[in-house]
């Protein structure tokens, strides 16, 4: 049977928050019987933007997360819920019923997400229900999905397998992947959110004057093993991605045509710039640099 499955890509999320305020136009003030009481007006959003900020300048850049009920397949609200309070839908939706979950705050402490909301004026627990009300009323995807700019949201109602086979295509993980509550929002280039990157800019040392190195190959090594290699661009720029965070020591190599090789030690803490990392000539003498301190 098919379900429904959200798709959010980090890299093309420019934190307009469209998908938020789409959804509180939709539930503010507004009451859909069987489907869900009234959002309160202030208080927490039940779709949310978090933001992280990575970097140093000049090498700096900014993810946001989207933030909202999961879905899951064996949702841990739904196991705490009494009287039928919370159920899971043929098609993949997670319904908290408005009248049945009254009074039922362990519904909102049971979700390891924190996407479960509670109305202390209604004494109800709220979460986004994947706009189940406009779903069954034909609509082909929730107003966040229509409401994003840049397609980060895809909303796809398909087979489980043919989910799966998306994700491994797509490089799709989800949260919490590894305490089996089989979420159906999906995330592609989480590590934007989740991990470190390292940069730097390469000058060649010409006389006085210095100059961008381009096509130069950087390769990043960990423990001794290879993490990844990387060409620098026009400007001298080069980039690793999706780093661990903290975890320590590592070797930068360079090798460009025209220049000593170099290689640099450092420490990686948290995203950083590794600064001008200047590559001499051929027929000019090079050390060993230090170890890059951060």
């Amino acid at each position: 049977m098919q379900k429904w499955n959200l798709v959010f890509d980090l890299t093309r999320c420019t934190g307009c928050h469209n998908c938020t305020l789409s959804v509180q136009d939709e539930y503010v003030g507004n009451a859909f019987p069987g489907y869900a009481a009234p959002m309160p007006l202030r208080g927490a959003r039940w779709v949310e933007l978090r933001r992280r900020d990575r970097g140093a300048f000049p090498a700096v850049d900014v993810a946001f997360l989207f933030q909202a009920c999961q879905h899951c397949d064996d949702p841990p609200c739904m196991r705490v819920a009494r009287d039928g309070a919370v159920r899971k839908r043929e098609d993949g939706i997670v319904i908290i019923d408005p009248e049945q979950a009254r009074g039922q705050k362990q519904i909102v402490d049971a979700c390891p997400y924190g996407a479960v909301h509670w109305n202390e004026e209604l004494q109800l627990p709220q979460h986004w229900n994947f706009d189940a009300h406009l779903i069954d009323a034909g609509w082909r995807a929730p107003r966040p999905v229509q409401a994003c700019p840049t397609a980060a949201l895809r909303a796809l109602k398909v087979t489980d397998e043919e989910m799966r086979n998306i994700a491994v295509v797509e490089g799709l993980v989800t949260l919490q992947a590894d305490r089996g509550h089989g979420a159906r929002l999906y995330y592609r280039h989480l590590s934007r959110f989740t991990h470190e990157f390292v940069a730097g800019t390469l000058v060649g040392v010409e006389g006085p004057h210095e100059v961008c190195v381009a096509g130069a190959r950087a390769t990043l090594l960990h423990n001794g093993a290879r993490v990844g290699e990387a060409t620098s661009d026009a400007f001298g720029d080069f980039r690793f991605d999706a780093l661990p965070p903290g975890s320590g020591a590592y070797s930068l190599d360079i090798t460009a045509d025209g220049y000593r090789r170099r290689t640099i030690d450092f420490e990686l803490a948290k995203s950083c710039w590794l600064g001008e990392v200047s590559l001499e000539p051929l027929h000019a003498e090079s050390d060993r640099s230090p170890a890059h301190p951060l």
